[in-house]
């Protein structure tokens, strides 16, 4: 098959990132109106979105404790990572690994260009050739789509609302021009932004791992192959230590298969279950046969 755009994502991402943008306006009129900081919060998140935009790779790769590694360390994942590149027409990314039980994979950089793919050594141990490609295919897929620079972008308000939510008391009443009265009204809009941002962000990547799985699929032309390394890897998640699982919760919205932690994890999932996504792969692999 060919590659297509998607356009139901690109779709998604417009309202999504359109509905964000409106809660920008607000949340930034509720700093300026409510609060005495408006001069300089807006400098900070001007500030700290730059930061997260351009360095995003590298902070993800430092959180994983991944490593960028060399075709002389790693000669079959930098063929194959180079191969798939080149089926997806895409510059090949930088290959890092991280010393991982956790068997995963994500993708992370703003741009094609600057893009990177980090594998675990868990995952390096656990799928046979077949499920490793189809598994890089879709961080490859994630990567054409400019999946993880939308996100970052999407999540940088979601971010600073809740830091306002958690950190509220740096807006003192005593320092407020409008009072204490004020303060408790930037706290509440921040609120609500952070909830439906949140929920707007986590819908969209649901969406996305639907079509980063069409289009690594579409990269390899063996949509079972993903399947298999799907359920293979879900199926082992339950085995891995929970100091493990918990170390690197916090990067789920880019993982291949996201690390489920308690209710909270499963309600407000990054990533639809593995049966919709298998399910949806093998739909594919019965219209990639008949065409």
């Amino acid at each position: 098959m060919d590659w297509k755009p998607d356009w139901g994502l690109r779709g998604r991402m417009a309202i999504t990132m359109f509905l964000l943008f409106a809660l920008y306006i607000v949340f930034v009129g509720a700093m300026v109106r409510f609060t005495s900081y408006g001069g300089i919060v807006l400098p900070m998140m001007a500030i700290f979105l730059f930061a997260q935009f351009f360095f995003s790779d590298k902070l993800a790769l430092y959180s994983m404790g991944a490593k960028e590694v060399s075709e002389e360390e790693y000669p079959e994942l930098h063929a194959m990572v180079g191969r798939l590149s080149q089926q997806a027409d895409l510059p090949k990314p930088k290959v890092a690994v991280a010393d991982s039980r956790v068997p995963n994979a994500f993708a992370t950089g703003r741009s094609q260009k600057s893009s990177a793919v980090c594998v675990t050594t868990g995952l390096l141990r656990t799928l046979d050739r077949d499920e490793l490609e189809g598994v890089i295919a879709h961080e490859l897929a994630h990567v054409k789509n400019r999946d993880v620079a939308v996100m970052t972008i999407a999540s940088f308000l979601s971010t600073i609302a809740f830091m306002i939510v958690r950190w509220g008391w740096l807006f003192g009443g005593g320092r407020n021009r409008n009072g204490g009265g004020g303060v408790i009204v930037a706290i509440g809009v921040s609120l609500v932004v952070w909830v439906v941002s949140f929920l707007l962000i986590r819908a969209l990547s649901r969406y996305r791992e639907y079509a980063a799985d069409r289009g690594g699929a579409t990269i390899t032309g063996k949509p079972s192959a993903l399947a298999s390394a799907l359920l293979t890897i879900d199926g082992r998640m339950d085995k891995v230590p929970k100091e493990d699982m918990r170390e690197q919760a916090e990067m789920n919205a880019f993982f291949v298969i996201p690390i489920r932690s308690g209710f909270i994890g499963k309600i407000a999932s990054t990533h639809p279950s593995t049966e919709k996504r298998v399910e949806r792969l093998r739909e594919l692999e019965r219209e990639m046969e008949s065409a």
